[in-house]
This record gives structure tokens, C-alpha cells and sequence, in this order.
């Protein structure tokens, strides 16, 4: 090859380098494509407008799972960085940020059998228009075992970051309401995700009234475990609420008991709660059963099993009236949450066939479960019933419904009272509702004059999933934009066979130190071969 083309090549591969600097291209060849970022989450990057500042306080002497974590997140970052442009800067750590956050310590065995402890703050900070937000890079879910939780925790890196990103750059708050008028929990019992929630929307209560359209500023209605009948006035303010795009979360009784009866008597009847929705449900694909689900995976109570009123006994009892209900792993809602705590609750069905809507079941009871009829007795002192009856599987207790909706008043006049501000529309705009047939659900509880995390259990001191679950299914269904769908991710977890490992070490070590520096002596002594065979003579 002459010299001038040499030289022309070399001036092309020097060109090409300069141009690699501003233009980035990268292929994401993993099966998993974990190395792929939404396009919801390029364009809100694209969209920053200041500098977005990310400092991950992920460091130290980390084991090998931990700085997977850290490696990922580092990751993640460049990743983000690469739409971000100008506008996102990776800092490094400063020791007033350590201050300000609690760290984990994490308890594990070593390959000797020793128990190491290890300190780790598992955050990253991110800051932007002199705003901050704290990412938890680490989710530690009750039930799943530490490389789960770790890759869990990899897989939540895209949405743990977009959420911070949006909460900071977010302009306008927008809103949700909690329905009143029909005996619904009051403030005080909502209080723990009112709180949660606060952190996204602006919170307000209220009762209907009769004016159509009076909801549509909202994003989102919940309604909280009514008990009195809805009027057809408020069933068509909530329908056409529906129909114009809003999105509604029942969370319902089947039946009817008492709470007083129950605590001080240690018994109550159940009775069948008609709040006059049946109708609406149906035909939006749901019905709520009268009646109440049991299950043997439930939570204990404390039941005085003295036969001597004047010296109680309290024994822990399984209550199969409380039972611990699956979440599923399919939907962001309920992905990686765990068990939600209920009691009294109903079975839901999914009824109206191929009617175009996408129905999920997410809380479900377990593979041994019952059902029970109303009228019936509740009764603490009664004890478990025989494990054989628990023939049920899998009851549905809380399903999503997505699509396009009937108006249940689609052949039907408005109500005579009712203001109407616009036409009557007999089919939705694409939208979504939730239904749980639990209204404990969403109860959080009080002690000593203070609130209780919605879920926590007093007697176990166990926290349930109930607040993620509830904070899941608001953010959910106000996603307009997909952004739920990050929490989809799934990265195929490759766990390490640790004895086999261990047995494989020598070997390991032989074949990554001692075979290498064989193949370099082998060259070596054919360089020098060749060299002597052509300069000696």
C-alpha cells in the first residue's frame, strides 16, 4: 500500500475518534436488555432545562453482592447521562451527606462460618434547582433471600431514579381526591397514606353534591370503605367522572359486622353490606361477593384461653378471617410487594367476558383457603376449622380493570336531580379503576395518641405491604405516560453455586494465573526463535 494511503487512513481513524466523542452509539445486546432506557425516560432528560446533580453514597468495603448494587447503579447513571448531556453530573460523595441518612447493616456469614457485619448507606442523592431527593437503591422485601432483594434492587434502578427526576422537575401538582358521605374512614384512620401520598399530589375530601363534572380536576378517586348506600345521584357523577377519563380505587366490604362487637364480645355477626353498586361494578367487569374469605395463611390474634375469668390467658390464635394475601408478581402494582394484611374481606369476581377490558388479579388468598356464606357468626373463641374445608385456591380479592367502559347509564335517563353540565356519554375515554374488596385494607391503625404505618401489625410487630400496595395503585392509576411499566423489569437472576466455587478454586486460580503466563512464555520463546534463526547466522 503506498504511503499517501496510509496517511489518508490514518487522518479517517483520527476523524472517526474525534466524532465517537459527540456521538454515541451503543447496542444493548443482553437478553434482559437491562443496559435499554424507556423512551418516556429519554425524553423527560432531554427535557432538563438546569443541571441535575446525582451523588451515589454507595462506597466502602462492600461484599461481592453489594458492589454489583454499586456497579449497577454507576451504570444506571452513565446510562441516564447519555441524554442527559451537560445536564446530569455524577459528584462525589461528601461525608454531611453520610449524616443525614441512616445506614443499613447488613449480617452475613463468610465461607469460614464467621458472621461478618458490614455498614452500608445504600442512597443516592440527586439534586436539581437547589432541590434534593433521596434514591433507595436497596428494596429488602420480607420472604426473599438477599441476591433476590439485591437483584430486585438493580432492576428498580430506572424507576427509582425517574421518580426522584420527576418529583424535582415536576411544576404542577396535580390532584386526588378521598370521597365522603357514605360513612367512609374518616381522615384520621387514611392518615398514614394520606402522608404517602401528600409526597405526589395535592390531597383533598369531599362529598359529591349533585353538580355533574364536579371531579374532573382529579386524577384519581378513592373511596375508602363506605358504609351506606350510594344514591343514583352519586353512581352517575362517579360514572360520568369514569367516562370523561378518571379513574376511581374502590376499596369495598361485601359485608357488614362490627368492629365494637368483635373487640369487646370476641364475636360478631356478618350480614350482606348492600351499598347499591352492584350494578355499577358489573358492569364495569366486577362483582364483589357477600361473604368473607378464609385463610390458613393468616395473622394471629390473642384470645384468652383461661377457663378463669379473673385470670386471663392471652394465647396467640390464627384468625383465618386475617388472612396474609399474595401479591402479584405481573403487575407494577403489586411486583415485589409484600404480603397485604386484611381482614374481613371478600372474594372479588371477574365477570362480563370478552368485553375488550384487561383484567388483572392482584391480591389473591393462598392455596388453602375457604369460603363463607352470609348470614353468619364470627366468632374468636371458636378456634380454626378443620384444615380439610380449606379447599379454595387463589381467591381474588383485589383486581385492576383497563380499557374502554360502558356507562352503566348508557340506555338509562340521568337522574331527575342531578345538574348536568354536559351530555351523558355512553362509553369512556381509556381509562382505569382498581377494586379491593377489603376496606381494612387501607385502614391504618392508632397508638397512644399516634398513627400506626398503614400495615404494621401490633400484636406481631410485623410490617405488611399494605401502604405500597395502596401508594402502587394511586401512582398507577394517575400514570398517564407509562411510567409504572419501569417497575416491569426483570433481569434473570444467575446465582453463584458457592460450593462448587469454593471446590473449583485451585482450579480457578491455575487456569486465570498459571496458563496465561504460560501462553506469554510460549510466545516469547518463538519470537526469540524466529529471531535468531533470521538475524544469526
Amino acid at each position: 500500500m503506498k504511503k499517501g494511503y496510509w496517511i489518508l487512513l490514518l487522518v479517517a481513524l483520527a476523524l472517526l475518534n474525534v466524532l465517537m466523542n459527540y456521538v454515541v452509539c451503543r447496542w444493548d445486546m443482553t437478553n434482559d436488555k437491562r443496559y435499554s432506557i424507556s423512551e418516556p425516560t429519554k425524553a423527560l432528560l432531554e427535557s432538563l432545562d438546569k443541571r441535575l446533580e446525582v451523588e451515589v453514597l454507595l462506597d466502602g468495603e462492600l461484599n461481592a453482592g453489594f458492589t454489583r448494587l454499586k456497579k449497577a447503579t454507576n451504570e444506571m447513571v452513565e446510562e441516564l447521562s447519555v441524554y442527559a448531556g451537560e445536564g446530569l453530573k455524577l459528584q462525589p460523595a461528601s461525608e454531611a451527606s453520610f449524616e443525614k441518612l441512616t445506614p443499613t447493616v447488613i449480617h452475613e456469614r463468610t465461607h469460614k462460618g464467621q458472621t461478618a457485619q458490614t455498614t452500608v448507606y445504600p442512597y443516592a442523592l440527586v439534586r436539581y434547582d437547589n432541590k434534593i431527593a433521596v434514591v433507595h437503591l436497596l428494596k429488602n422485601q420480607r420472604g426473599l433471600s438477599g441476591e433476590e432483594n439485591l437483584n430486585h434492587s438493580i432492576e428498580n434502578l430506572e424507576y427509582a431514579f425517574v421518580e426522584a427526576i420527576r418529583g424535582l422537575t415536576q411544576t404542577k401538582v396535580e390532584k386526588i381526591a378521598f370521597l365522603e358521605g357514605h360513612g367512609e374512614l374518616d381522615e384520621r384512620y387514611v392518615y398514614d397514606l394520606t402522608q404517602a401520598l401528600a409526597q405526589y399530589y395535592q390531597v383533598d375530601r369531599g362529598a359529591l353534591g349533585l353538580q355533574t363534572g364536579v371531579l374532573d380536576e382529579y386524577k384519581v378517586v378513592i373511596i375508602a370503605d363506605p358504609q351506606t348506600a350510594f344514591s343514583e345521584e352519586d353512581k352517575y357523577i362517579l360514572d360520568q367522572y369514569l367516562m370523561q377519563g378518571g379513574s376511581i380505587l374502590w376499596v369495598v366490604n361485601g359485608v357488614q359486622f362490627s368492629d365494637d362487637y368483635l373487640s369487646t364480645q370476641g364475636m360478631t355477626p356478618i350480614v350482606a353490606l348492600d351499598l347499591n353498586i352492584n350494578d355499577m361494578l358489573f358492569r364495569y367487569g366486577v362483582r364483589v361477593n357477600h361473604g368473607l374469605v378464609q385463610d390458613l395463611q393468616c395473622l394471629p390474634v390473642p384470645v384468652d384461653v383461661s377457663q378463669d375469668a379473673s385470670q386471663p390467658n392471652w394465647q396467640p390464635m390464627p384468625w383465618t378471617y386475617a388472612p396474609l394475601l399474595l401479591t402479584s408478581q405481573a403487575s407494577p402494582i403489586t411486583r415485589y410487594v409484600a404480603q397485604v394484611s386484611a381482614t374481613m374481606a371478600s372474594a372479588v369476581d371477574i365477570v362480563g367476558g370478552d368485553d375488550g377490558l384487561k383484567k388483572e388479579v392482584l391480591l389473591a388468598t393462598s392455596s388453602a383457603s375457604k369460603l363463607t356464606g352470609v348470614p353468619a357468626k364470627v366468632d374468636l373463641s371458636l378456634g380454626v376449622d378443620e384444615e380439610q374445608s380449606f379447599v379454595h385456591a387463589f381467591i381474588p380479592v383485589a383486581v385492576s380493570v383497563e380499557g374502554v367502559f360502558a356507562s352503566l347509564y348508557a340506555h338509562q335517563l340521568p337522574p331527575e336531580n342531578v345538574e348536568l353540565h354536559a351530555p351523558s356519554q355512553k362509553q369512556s375515554k381509556a381509562t382505569k379503576m382498581i377494586v379491593v374488596a377489603a376496606g381494612s385494607a387501607i385502614r391504618n391503625e392508632w397508638q397512644q395518641g399516634k398513627p400506626l404505618p398503614l400495615g404494621y401489625d401490633r400484636y406481631t410487630q410485623m410490617q405488611m405491604g399494605n401502604r405500597d400496595f395502596m401508594v402502587n395503585a394511586v401512582l398507577y392509576l394517575a400514570d398517564d405516560q407509562g411510567w409504572m411499566q419501569l417497575r416491569q423489569k426483570s433481569f434473570t437472576l444467575r446465582l453463584l453455586n458457592d460450593q462448587r466455587a469454593r471446590q473449583a478454586r485451585v482450579q480457578a486460580q491455575v487456569v486465570s494465573i498459571v496458563i496465561p503466563l504460560a501462553i506469554l512464555a510460549l510466545v516469547g520463546g518463538v519470537v526469540i526463535l524466529v529471531r535468531r534463526k533470521k538475524y544469526v547466522k
